[in-house]
């Protein structure tokens, strides 16, 4: 079985992508997340959990899902991190993670995908995004083929740099930049409530048809992302910036 949890999309194609090769079920954590929903899931042998890389680590909302939740069956879990750029150290804490739940780690994979995270950087253009996708494809089938055949992924890179993000800084990060404060709206804003049913911890609502944000973010980005006016700001940080979103790019769900 497949889980994923995704901001914008870009998780959620390549467990798509997995679940389709290895003909298996895939489940949406977001859903689970946003219901505050840790009721058991009863999943195969092999589990493959599909993530966004934030911080250098898994997504610490993901994480605390899956230290409540029992995966029934479960014996083996392969990480997959899709990333802008990197993943860090982020396997010794994925490690750590099958271990508390009594799984067999099989491993981290990265997965370069196009950059979201526009509250500190520049998401792609629409034909920079693809090309992105189509270079990633190779790597997706890599990591179909291990899991296939029932292989650990190959280690991925662990430097000084590595250590330091996913150690030292994560916390630090979450602590201080992660924060919905500096987000707004325009009165380009239709009320169409899009934000908040994307919201993952349910931390928007809707006050006179306009968005307010509360003090539980995870920086995800749906929410900026997924505006059908852009009304949505982060700051002066996001303004100019291309919005990016998976599926405004028409890829299909598949490496073929």
């Amino acid at each position: 079985m497949v889980l994923y949890y995704s901001g914008t999309g870009n998780s959620k194609y390549i467990a798509k992508c997995i679940a389709s090769a290895l003909e298996t079920d895939c489940l949406n954590l977001n859903e689970r997340i946003k219901a505050e929903d840790t009721s058991s899931v009863q999943t195969e042998e092999n589990v493959i959990l599909v993530t966004p890389t934030y911080a250098w680590r898994i997504p610490h909302i993901v994480s605390g899902w899956l230290g409540k939740a029992e995966l029934v069956g479960a014996k083996c879990i392969w990480f997959v991190m899709d990333c802008g750029s990197e993943i860090g150290n982020a396997a010794k804490y994925n490690r750590e993670l099958a271990a508390r739940k009594a799984l067999t780690y099989m491993g981290t994979a990265q997965i370069v995908m196009p950059e979201n995270y526009i509250a500190l950087f520049s998401a792609p253009n629409k034909q920079e995004a693809k090309a992105i996708v189509e270079n990633a494809k190779p790597a997706i089938r890599s990591i179909i083929d291990c899991i296939r055949n029932g292989m650990e992924f190959p280690a991925p890179r662990n430097n000084l740099y590595d250590r330091f993000m996913s150690g030292a800084v994560n916390p630090i990060f979450y602590k201080k930049i992660v924060k919905a404060d500096a987000f707004t709206v325009s009165d380009t804003c239709i009320g169409c409530g899009k934000c908040a049913q994307l919201c993952p911890l349910n931390n928007i609502r809707l006050d006179k048809d306009k968005p307010v944000w509360g003090s539980n973010c995870t920086h995800c980005m749906a929410c900026i992302c997924y505006c059908p006016k852009e009304a949505i700001e982060y700051g002066k940080r996001s303004v100019g910036k291309p919005r990016y979103h998976f599926e405004a790019l028409g890829v299909a769900e598949s490496i073929v």
